[in-house]
């Protein structure tokens, strides 16, 4: 089977099984069994596959053609042009989400020219937090625009940190992030883990685990991003079977309705943002009018919305005062 058969086949099964984007589902696959580009795959369309790829390239089309996403089969998704691993642990990062990226560096860049102050292009002093990290990207790539920043990534799930943590390594950013198992920014396991005082009497403690655990309790942030779970249950049986079936619940689900979530994360925002820090969130498709009004108090002022390439309001940020 040479490359043009290959993929025309591929193809063709994608679009029998109706899976989205099949012609460049079935590319990526080949070019990942290849460990080839785009450019080299059409160049070369006589290229004869080994059998081994050849059959490699069947069993993911087939997968594919099943409902497991591209991203899981490959491992792989870009995201700011970065490469972000991806496993069945961890959302899979969206286009809609670099809007996070984007209104937090204007948000940045816009609070320094108001107070009369250069810009810090580097981040340079700047503490960052990210709230359910997931596989890492808002983190990451915000410590890549902002080398002189520090961060700290959180997520309830221990196996979605393992991941956040490889594409921190991955990206050589890993010394400036802090991961911590969170629920929002509350540590788990921080009252578990409390040193009972008969065993530390006549004696100075070590450093323990809570110390560890808690050591971001009273740190106080000048940006704290999210992409928070934001899908309501009762929307389930709508959603893609390849979201439904296959990406973590914890990280779609914010509730019955979606939007139960952004109460305690703007209340925990505003107790760990520095006067005049950000809060820049990602909404769901309809969150907005639920989500908006938790902003409408006495804490909070420059509050915005800007909405995504749909024209859907997709991010809502605020200023504490």
């Amino acid at each position: 089977m040479d490359i043009r058969a290959a993929l025309k086949n591929g193809i063709a099964e994608l679009r029998e099984a109706n899976a989205p984007s099949f012609t460049l589902a079935a590319e990526l696959l080949l070019l990942h069994v290849l460990g080839r580009n785009r450019t080299w795959l059409y160049a070369h369309p006589e290229e004869i596959l080994s059998d081994t790829e050849a059959q490699r390239f069947l069993d993911l089309i087939a997968r594919r053609a099943a409902g497991e996403p591209t991203q899981h089969l490959t491992g792989k998704q870009e995201f700011w042009g970065l490469e972000f691993e991806v496993t069945p642990d961890v959302l899979i990062p969206r286009p809609e989400t670099e809007h996070v990226i984007e209104v937090a560096l204007d948000r940045l860049a816009v609070r320094e020219l108001r107070a009369n102050r250069p810009p810090k292009s580097d981040g340079a002093g700047l503490q960052i937090a990210d709230i359910g990290t997931g596989s890492g990207c808002i983190a990451i790539t915000l410590a890549k625009e902002l080398p002189a920043a520090n961060f700290l990534a959180t997520d309830i799930s221990p196996a979605a940190l393992a991941v956040a943590k490889r594409n921190a390594t991955r990206h050589a950013v890993a010394d400036r992030i802090e991961f911590s198992q969170a629920n929002l920014l509350s540590p788990v396991g921080a009252q578990q883990a409390a040193p009972q005082p008969s065993k530390i009497q006549n004696s100075a403690p070590p450093a323990s685990r809570e110390s560890r655990i808690t050591s971001h309790d009273a740190r106080l942030f000048d940006l704290i991003a999210s992409n928070p779970p934001y899908i309501g249950r009762r929307e389930a049986d709508f959603l893609a079977r390849e979201v439904r079936d296959h990406e973590p619940h914890a990280a779609l689900f914010g509730g019955e309705e979606g939007y139960e979530l952004y109460a305690n994360l703007i209340a925990e925002s505003a107790k760990h943002l520095k006067p005049g820090g950000i809060l820049v969130l990602e909404l769901g498709h309809n969150s907005l009018p639920a989500v908006q009004p938790l902003l409408d108090t006495g804490e909070w002022t420059n509050i915005g919305v800007t909405n995504d390439l749909a024209a859907i309001p997709r991010i809502l940020a605020a200023e504490r005062v």
